[in-house]
């Protein structure tokens, strides 16, 4: 995981400045970046699809298995800090409810 010097330069963040907060990005999964999650009282954080980056790990050549074993124990697993991204779980609406 990287710091805020090394944020993509794409906007990503769902209009947050990234070099106003202290945003964590994984290296190489960009693409899996779904926005930024606020809580009351904390800083923002990077939120990734965790389906997408499952996907991203097979594509890379680990089978389910190995993808899931490795993004618990390497990704979910890896506490950085209060910016450490968190992982997005979608249900199978597949719509947003307004």
């Amino acid at each position: 995981m990287s710091a805020t010097n090394e944020l993509p330069s794409s906007d990503l963040f769902a209009g947050f400045d990234p070099e106003e907060h202290d945003l964590m990005v994984m290296d190489g999964y960009d693409d899996c970046i779904i926005g930024v999650v606020e809580r009351y009282g904390q800083q923002p954080i990077v939120c990734y699809d965790k389906e997408k980056v499952l996907q991203r790990l097979q594509a890379d050549g680990m089978d389910r298995e190995e993808a899931e074993e490795f993004l618990y124990l390497n990704q979910i697993g890896a506490w950085m800090g209060d910016a450490t991204p968190c992982f997005l779980s979608a249900n199978d609406k597949g719509e947003v409810l307004k």
